[in-house]
Parts: structure tokens; sequence; C-alpha cells
């Protein structure tokens, strides 16, 4: 692992560990407990014995069913977990916010209609087994975005570390555009940003000033993801 806490798994493009991160209480976020990261479908046998010799043990996926695709079957001993962002933002989410897909201006949005779903990506690392956990979506940027964005949150990772984590994925996915014979994504992610008067690190910083799960996640799922990231 790199000092800004790249990760190579071959196939893949935007992995890193949530570990070695400042909390507010300053302490630091464990190493080999929660992993983000892009596409696992394109994994290679090498990717996958990587993702397995790290300590991985449950795959959180974040994708609707239809998008998985994987090349090569999970290794024995990892377990696959589904939570579909997408699919359970409903139609209605959709029709209101759906412009702002692929930004993280849709964070706040998701948060404030489709807590049931946040919910349900806590639950699935909070109640993952022994052993590492990674989450991911396709180019380990959005959806994965705004998991990591909560589990840095409770785990009560300061403001300015979750929004440069998040930063880092712009440049990892660079090499992704060509390959999927897309234009980068950047700067029409920047273009919104522009045209709503904002930056990506200001939209985050305002979602974290205003995160507040009481009431709505579990106690003893906020318990046991601060546990798995600090404890």
């Amino acid at each position: 692992m790199s000092d800004d806490r790249r990760l190579v798994w071959d196939g893949c493009l935007n992995v890193r560990d949530l570990g070695g991160l400042p909390t507010v209480r300053g302490e630091v976020t464990r190493q080999g407990r929660v992993v983000r990261a892009d596409n696992l479908d394109r994994l290679t046998a090498e990717g996958w014995a990587t993702l397995h010799a790290y300590g991985v043990r449950t795959v959180v996926d974040l994708r609707n069913e239809e998008e998985y695709r994987p090349l090569l079957p999970l290794p024995e001993g990892v377990s696959l977990v589904r939570v579909p962002l997408d699919e359970l933002a409903g139609p209605s989410w959709w029709s209101r916010f759906g412009g702002l897909d692929g930004t993280p201006l849709a964070f706040r949005p998701y948060l404030d209609h489709c807590a049931d779903a946040v919910a349900a990506v806590v639950a699935a690392v909070a109640q993952a087994g022994p052993g590492g956990v990674v989450v991911h979506c396709g180019a380990g940027r959005d959806r994965t975005g705004l998991a990591a964005l909560v589990l840095l949150a409770l785990a009560g990772v300061t403001a300015d570390a979750i929004a440069a984590d998040y930063g880092l994925s712009a440049d990892n996915l660079r090499p992704l555009w060509p390959m999927l014979g897309r234009p980068d994504e950047q700067g029409e992610i920047e273009r919104v940003l522009a045209d709503a008067g904002t930056t990506a690190e200001e939209v985050l910083l305002e979602v974290l000033a205003e995160f507040d799960p009481a009431g709505w996640l579990p106690e003893e799922d906020v318990v046991a993801v601060r546990a798995r990231l600090v404890g």
C-alpha cells in the first residue's frame, strides 16, 4: 500500500483503504477494515488473490443486479451482500434529482429521501463477519463515495479528510474513460457544480455539517461501524 492508501488490485483502478484517516477525537482509522473500490467484476485472478490476501471477506456491492457481470467467481470464503442504491432510490427520486447523479450534489437529496437505503449500507458493514469489507460500485466514486462519506462520518473522521478522500477518485478514474470509449466525466461534473455556484469540497463539507444519523440509524450499527473502523 502506498502512502496515499491506494491499493493495487489487478483489474481495478480506484481502490483505497479507509484506514489511516484522522478523527475529531485524535484517533486514526484502522487499516484493513474497510476498503472502497470500483468495479470488482474486472478483477483478474491475480486481483482477486490480492483482495483475499489483504484480508477482505465481505463484498458489499452497491450496484443494481443487472450490472453484476463478473469475469470470475468470488474466492472461497468471500461473501457478497447487495445494496442496490440506484434501485432503492425509486422512480420518484430519479425524476426529481436524477440530473444531479454523478456529482456530490446528489448526496444530500439521497440522505434526505433514501434513509432506509443508506441504513442498509451501514448495516451491511456493521454486521459483516470477521475480516475486511470492501464497498464498491461501478466507478467507485458516486454510490461508493456516498457510502464512504457516511461510514467515515460515523467513525468521526474529520470533514476535511472525508472531502479529500472523495477527491482522489477523479485522478484514479482518468484511465477508465478511454477504456470505455467515453469522455472524461470530470469536466461535466465540474460544469454542473459551477452552474450551482459551488465546488465538490464545499458540497461535501455542507453535507457533513448537517449529517445527523440520530433517529434513522440503529445505534447498534453505528457502534459496530465505529468499532470496525476505529476500535
